[in-house]
């Protein structure tokens, strides 16, 4: 009894830290803390699995899935019908109040540029979450949903309710996940709903719960008797909040509609300001009685309507493209503006993504360019504007050498832009030192681009293993770095060769390979040497790699200038392994595949277990597997299993067998 109790305490704590953290963005825990609490629960779970239950922190770790199905709706999700002007939504609320003979209350929301998908709570649980599909039927998401922090798996009280929510990726990471995009010279995202859409999308829920998503919750249909005293949408949305839920903190409720066009006039430049992008507001009918009796059309509530704002484009003149080579060596243009006021902000920089778009546009320096901020977010050359002057103005040649040190520039197979050939180019490798200290990387937090930028301009450093050679009497030699500064940043230094194997993948550079790669291979592999020794062929059957970054993982392995690298690092003290621990060798040897759904572990977990006592996991079934794990919704795995005579295990079966 005590460990249930000891379980149940931790989920609590860690689901109320999540909820302050994410919805009132008030921390109480230190990620110390919260960690402590974590590994302690994961441990327990991992120790006791019958006591793993589906409202834990631990679930939201992600699996993978063979593919997604369709699920019918309970109740419908309608479309909403749109006003672009004031007159528009001044006839709206004239129909609405028609019948009443009295001004309506009304609620204006901030419509959020998502994806907006349906939630269901029994008891209080989160069992399953549907995207909108058709508004009839949509596809169960739930595994991946369940990695959202700003979804609750277990409400603060015991309620039966479906939830209507938008799903989003804040502009902050959704540049951040571009960049990566652009470094990497694989195709950008248009925009963050794009973004938000796709990784959503992902059968390897491992992939999204990395990327960083958020929901606003924007109404609920509640099913029990004690909530019929719930008579208004403001107060409903109260409700939810209490309940756990993140709710919009600009939703606003107003008189009539004289205050709903204040609240847009407000927001039509303000939202620029928000980490989130918006393309309207929605307004409702605030009394739920009124919005029961003037019902539906065939598409859309007579009740709501959505406030669509025109999307914001200025012209300037081209002055320049910009050339910047990047740590993998990709050569990006830049178009550099005559400054001009666009979406809340001076913009004098814009996206041209690559040369094939310049071609495409066919931009010339000189020109008046229309700029648009895709989202709202990035600044980006959407077309020329015509003009005589055009014609006369010479085309933009494509640049055959690299920007930084003058070598030659060439295409690679199946990639996007144009790379230096030069591998001690000045801009790729200071590029990749930076990217060595990244958070997302060894997290150097000391250290920054700009101290970074001064120690190789003055020879101190060429590439990452000198970080490691550095002393505090060598920061002191560099322009206002005084002694306890020059302390923190060599400490900063030391501190990060305890990182662990992932972190090491990712801060090498390899093309294509970010940090959910990295974190796919680490979770097969428990040693740069593991890795380093892999073949194309194994490589490309494990789930989430492919042909292509295969042969970039075994071609980069191959070098003679990475393996210096990888020999100086161990001679630095950096040399980490995979935190899966050996606890028995009952497994030894045996290759496992699974599939399906589990009933009390997600997929990453068992294979955690399956390695931790000697075996192997392969994402195929062969003549050489010699079982196979599966699950609820077992696809074409299993059939091949059968086919091939292979031991199919249940979860009982294998947890007897590790016994």
């Amino acid at each position: 009894m005590e460990i249930i109790e000891r379980i149940d305490y931790l989920k609590n704590e860690i689901n109320k830290s999540n909820y302050e953290y994410y919805v009132n963005e008030n921390p109480y825990l230190t990620d110390f803390e919260y960690d402590k609490l974590f590994s302690e629960l994961k441990e327990l779970e991992e120790k006791y699995p019958m006591f793993k239950s589906a409202d834990s922190p631990t679930q939201r770790v992600g699996s993978i899935s063979e593919k997604f199905f369709p699920h019918k709706h309970k109740y419908r999700l309608y479309s909403l019908d749109n006003s672009y002007n004031a007159e528009d939504l001044e006839k709206w609320y004239e129909r609405v109040c028609k019948e009443y003979n009295k001004e309506l209350e009304l609620v204006c929301e901030l419509k959020i540029d998502g994806l907006a998908i349906a939630l269901t709570y029994e008891n209080g649980i989160f069992v399953r979450g549907v995207t909108r599909g058709d508004g009839i039927t949509g596809e169960d998401i739930t595994q991946n949903l369940k990695t959202v922090k700003t979804i609750p798996l277990k409400l603060f009280e015991p309620k039966n309710l479906e939830v209507r929510g938008e799903i989003y990726m804040p502009k902050s990471s959704f540049e951040k996940l571009n960049a990566h995009a652009i470094e990497a010279g694989e195709k950008v995202f248009a925009n963050p709903r794009n973004a938000a859409s796709g990784s959503l999308r992902q059968l390897d829920s491992t992939i999204t719960a990395k990327r960083d998503l958020s929901m606003f919750t924007y109404t609920g249909i509640f099913e029990d008797d004690a909530d019929k005293e719930i008579k208004t949408h403001y107060d409903a949305m109260q409700k939810l909040k209490k309940l756990g839920f993140k709710v919009n903190q600009n939703v606003k409720l107003v008189k009539n509609i004289k205050e709903v066009i204040e609240y847009l006039k407000e927001w039509e430049s303000k939202r620029f300001e928000l980490d989130y992008a918006t393309d309207g507001v929605v307004i409702k009918v605030n009394d739920f009685a009124i919005q029961r009796d003037l019902g539906y059309t065939a598409r859309a509530p007579k009740w709501a309507t959505a406030f669509k704002f025109p999307p914001e484009e200025v012209a300037t003149k081209l002055l320049d493209i910009e050339l910047n080579t990047g740590k993998t060596g990709i050569v990006t243009p830049v178009a550099v503006l005559e400054p001009v006021q666009l979406a809340g902000s001076t913009v004098s920089r814009a996206s041209l993504h690559n040369f094939d778009e310049i071609k495409r546009l066919d931009v010339r320096i000189g020109d008046k360019v229309l700029i648009m901020k895709a989202a709202e977010i990035i600044p980006k050359v959407i077309k020329v504007v015509e003009s005589p002057s055009h014609s006369i103005l010479p085309k933009y040649e494509t640049p055959k050498i690299c920007p930084a040190c003058g070598s030659d520039l060439v295409e690679k197979n199946g990639q996007v832009g144009l790379y230096c050939t030069n591998p001690d180019c000045e801009s790729l490798m200071c590029a990749k030192i930076e990217f060595w200290a990244s958070k997302e990387a060894m997290d150097i937090d000391k250290v920054g681009p700009a101290v970074i930028e001064k120690l190789y301009e003055k020879g101190m450093i060429s590439n990452p293993v000198d970080l490691y050679k550095l002393l505090p009497q060598d920061f002191m030699m560099l322009d206002n770095i005084q002694e306890k500064s020059a302390s923190n940043m060599y400490m900063s230094i030391q501190e990060s060769k305890t990182r662990p194997l992932n972190r090491l993948v990712t801060a090498l550079g390899i093309r294509h390979v970010g940090k959910e790669t990295a974190d796919i291979l680490t979770g097969i592999y428990t040693s740069i040497e593991d890795l380093k020794n892999a073949d194309v062929e194994s490589l490309s059957k494990i789930e989430g790699i492919g042909i292509i970054i295969a042969q970039s993982i075994y071609e980069f392995f191959r070098s003679e200038r990475n393996i210096k690298l990888l020999n100086e690092l161990l001679e630095v003290g950096i040399n980490p392994v995979s935190k899966v621990k050996q606890k028995s060798n009952k497994l030894e040897g045996k290759i496992f595949v699974l599939t399906g759904t589990l009933p009390t572990m997600s997929r990453d977990e068992a294979s955690s277990i399956i390695k931790s006592h000697g075996g192997k996991t392969s994402s195929s079934v062969s003549k050489k597997t010699d079982y196979v794990l599966a699950g609820e919704n077992a696809g074409s795995k299993l059939d091949k299993a059968q086919n091939l005579g292979v031991i199919i295990l249940t979860e009982n079966d294998f947890l007897e067998m590790i016994k």
